[in-house]
């Protein structure tokens, strides 16, 4: 079981880029920040930051939103911090509720969500999309990986999940909802002929940085 660890980009970045080296040195494996540009600090700053201190560690957001950037710009920035650090990245990505929320505007469909996941991964990966009736490829993408975990609580997004996402992130730790969560996603993902246990399960909780 890996174990990581979810904090706020609050100011000032240098504390948070070194608990994750600290994290790092007593045995997590992913680092996470939230996406809300609002509330807080551009989170994909910082993970190159995070990158640039860190041998192993894996960095993702949690989550980001096809909303508040355009799934090519998101796709970009993914396949650049995996060209520089070697594929130590995951898109954990929803519907964007605070994120959208606090800019005014409603939180993303499930089927704009279902075909983010698909853009972003394929172009992350190298492989060309249609665009607005126009072909789209990242040319610079090298041996490009990218695995998309999806943030998700009720029956439909559970179910989309299941069907089209590599990961199922459960902000939350009631082990009665997590039972019917997980077990919605991994019924959809054997629904749709794919093996359950190829889905990774994320359990997240987010942590304060302190004065101490």
């Amino acid at each position: 079981m890996d174990i990581g660890l979810v904090l706020q980009t609050d100011p000032p970045a240098s504390k948070l880029v070194d608990l994750m080296v600290r994290a790092e040195d007593q045995g997590f494996t992913y680092g996470w920040t939230f996406d809300s540009v609002v509330l807080w600090q551009e989170p994909f700053v910082i993970f190159s930051q995070i990158l640039a201190m860190t041998e192993t560690m894996t960095v993702g957001p949690m989550v980001t939103n096809p909303g508040t950037r355009d799934v090519s710009v998101t796709a970009s920035l993914f396949a650049t911090l995996n060209d520089m650090f070697g594929n130590r990245t995951v898109c954990g990505i929803g519907r964007g509720d605070s994120a959208m929320r606090v800019i005014g505007r409603r939180p993303n469909t499930l089927a704009r969500l279902s075909e983010a996941m698909r853009t972003i991964r394929d172009l992350a990966e190298g492989r060309a999309v249609e665009m607005n009736g126009t072909a789209v490829q990242l040319p610079w993408v090298r041996d490009g990986k990218l695995e998309m975990w999806m943030a998700a609580y009720g029956p439909r997004a559970l179910e989309l999940c299941g069907r089209e996402a590599d990961g199922f992130i459960l902000q939350l730790a009631d082990p009665t909802i997590a039972e019917w969560t997980v077990g919605s996603v991994r019924a959809a993902a054997e629904a749709a002929g794919r093996d359950p246990g190829d889905l990774t399960v994320c359990v997240a909780a987010p942590a304060y940085i302190g004065d101490d």
